[in-house]
C-alpha cells in the first residue's frame, strides 16, 4: 500500500490564503528596502560544506543540514570508515549543504564579485533558508529570511538607519515591538572584567538564553563550561542589573573601567542613542546588556526585536560584524545587517488578528458563465479588468446558477457579474455584492471604475 502523502516535518505547504498573507509581508517589507536604497540579490539554497562550516559555532555547525554527494559516495571511502562517528564521516561523503541563513552566503557572493561591486554596498535578500531544529511553534526547518546589510562601512549611521527600518517595517505591519540593543565588545569587556576572556564564546551563549532558563540556569550552564567560582560571582551582580537605559550605562561604565575593548562598545551604544534622540523611533527602544545573540560572527552592535503585544520569540535581529569576509580571502571588511523572521511575523500577525482583509482577498470580481453568446461578450470586458489591474476571472463551465455564487462565496469573492441576454442588448452588466446582496447595472466602463474603488 502506498504511502499516506506527507512532507517532513519542520516545513509546511502554503495555502491561495496563506500565500496572499504571506506576500503581503514580503512586499511590505520589500518596499520599505527599496525606499531606503538597498539593492536586491539571490544566492543559490546550497553551498559549499566549507563555505558554511565553521562560521556558526559548534551548536549552528549541528543544525546544518549536509547534502550527500551525489553518485557512489561510498567508493572514496576505505573499509570500515562507514562505521565512523557521524561528524567526521559527513566531510568525506557530503560536499554541500543548504544555507543556515542569509549572511554567510552574502559574505561569500561580495568576495567572489568584489570587482563587480560598488562600496558600500547596500544589499537586501528574500529567501528561504534550512536549519535541522527541533521543530516547535515558531521555529520551522524552513523558514525565510528577509535580510538587509550594508557591508564596507564603519558607520554608526548604518545601524541608525537599520534601526529606522526595523521601527517602519512593524509601524506599516501595524505592529508594536520592542527594539533591543547590545555591542559585542561590551560583552567581550563583561568577559574581561570577570577574569574569563578566553570563554567570552561560552559566556555569550549562556547569557543569551537568561529570558528562557533564568539567572540560576545560566549561572548552572557556566559552572559546567568551567568558568570559576571567582568569575561567576563577579558576574551575579550584571545579571541582576535593572532600571533605565542611562542607569544600566552609569552601572556598566564603572564594571568595564579596566577594559579598553568593552568602554569602546560603550562608547558605540552612547553614539547610537545620541543618533536615535536626534530623529526618534515609534517603537519602544531597550539597551539590554545581557543581549548576546548566539552566532559567533557578531563584533559590534547586535539588535533583537520581539513582540511588544503576542508570546514569541525574536522576530527580527542582527549585528556588526568586522571581518565576516576575512574567512573568504577578503579581510578588514566591515559589515552590519538585519534579518526579519517572516514565518514568525506571520504567526504574530495572525495570531493578533492584524492582517488587512486585502491580503485575504485574491479574486475581485467572477462572470457567470450563461453559455457561449455570454462568454463571447464577457471575453473583452474581462480583458478590460485585468489591465486596469482589478483581478477578475469567468467561471469556465456553463454550470447552475447556484453552483457559481456558491464557487464564489466559497473563494470569499465579494463581486459576481452576470450578462444575461438583455444586459448584452443594453450594452451593460448586472454587478452583485455579494455580502449584502445588493444589485446594480453598470456599463464596462462604470464597472472599472465602481472596482476600483471599491479596492
Amino acid at each position: 500500500m502506498a504511502d499516506k502523502p506527507s512532507i517532513p516535518k519542520g516545513t509546511r505547504d502554503f495555502s491561495p490564503l496563506e500565500m496572499a498573507r504571506r506576500n503581503y509581508i514580503f512586499d511590505t517589507i520589500r518596499r520599505i528596502f527599496l525606499v531606503h536604497g538597498f539593492l536586491p540579490i539571490e544566492t543559490p539554497a546550497m553551498e559549499k560544506l566549507s563555505s558554511l562550516m565553521g562560521k556558526y559555532g559548534d551548536e549552528g555547525d549541528k543544525l546544518l543540514f549536509k547534502i550527500l554527494n551525489s553518485g557512489d559516495f561510498k567508493a572514496k571511502l576505505r573499509p570500515g570508515e562507514l562505521d565512523e562517528v557521524a561528524g567526521s564521516l559527513a566531510g568525506k561523503i557530503s560536499e554541500k549543504g543548504l544555507r543556515y541563513d542569509l549572511t554567510v552566503p552574502f559574505a561569500r557572493y561580495v568576495v567572489q564579485h568584489r570587482n563587480e561591486i560598488t562600496f558600500p554596498f547596500r544589499r537586501f535578500q528574500i529567501q528561504p533558508v534550512w536549519r535541522a531544529d527541533r521543530p516547535q511553534r515558531g521555529r520551522y526547518r524552513e523558514f525565510y529570511q528577509c535580510d538587509v546589510d550594508v557591508i564596507g562601512s564603519n558607520s554608526l549611521l548604518n545601524e541608525f538607519e537599520l534601526i529606522q527600518i526595523i521601527d517602519e517595517v512593524f509601524g506599516a505591519l501595524g505592529l508594536k515591538v520592542v527594539i533591543k540593543l547590545n555591542n559585542r565588545k561590551v560583552l567581550a569587556g563583561i568577559a574581561e572584567a570577570i577574569g574569563a576572556t578566553e570563554q567570552m564564546s561560552d559566556i555569550t551563549v549562556a547569557i543569551d538564553k537568561l529570558e528562557k532558563v533564568g539567572q540560576e540556569g545560566v549561572m548552572k550552564e557556566l559552572e559546567q563550561k568551567g568558568l570559576s567560582r571567582a568569575s561567576l560571582e563577579k558576574l551575579d551582580p550584571l545579571l541582576k542589573t535593572e532600571g533605565t537605559t542611562l542607569e544600566k550605562l552609569a552601572f556598566l561604565e564603572e564594571f568595564l573601567a579596566g577594559s579598553e575593548s568593552g568602554l569602546e562598545g560603550l562608547g558605540e551604544v552612547r553614539l547610537l542613542l545620541d543618533y536615535l534622540k536626534s530623529d526618534p523611533v515609534g517603537s519602544v527602544l531597550e539597551f539590554d546588556l545581557t543581549l548576546a545573540r548566539g552566532l559567533n560572527y557578531y563584533t559590534g552592535s547586535i539588535l533583537e526585536v520581539k513582540s511588544a503585544e503576542a508570546e514569541m520569540g525574536s522576530i527580527c535581529g542582527g549585528g556588526r560584524y568586522d571581518d565576516l569576509t576575512g574567512i573568504f580571502g577578503l579581510e578588514g571588511v566591515s559589515g552590519v545587517g538585519v534579518s526579519f523572521g517572516a514565518d514568525r511575523i506571520y504567526d504574530v500577525l495572525l495570531q493578533l488578528d492584524r492582517f488587512p482583509e486585502r491580503a485575504a482577498l485574491d479574486t475581485q470580481l467572477l462572470f457567470v458563465n450563461f453559455g457561449e453568446t455570454t462568454v463571447k461578450h464577457i471575453l473583452p470586458i474581462l480583458s478590460l479588468l485585468r489591465k486596469n489591474h482589478i483581478a477578475s476571472e469567468l467561471y469556465p463551465d456553463e454550470a447552475k446558477m447556484k453552483k457559481q455564487l456558491n464557487y464564489a462565496d466559497k473563494r470569499h469573492i465579494p463581486f459576481v457579474a452576470l450578462a444575461g441576454e438583455q444586459e448584452i442588448r443594453e450594452g451593460v452588466l448586472t454587478l452583485k455584492e455579494m455580502d449584502s446582496g445588493r444589485q446594480e447595472r453598470l456599463t464596462p466602463e462604470e464597472l472599472v471604475e465602481r472596482l476600483s474603488s471599491a479596492k
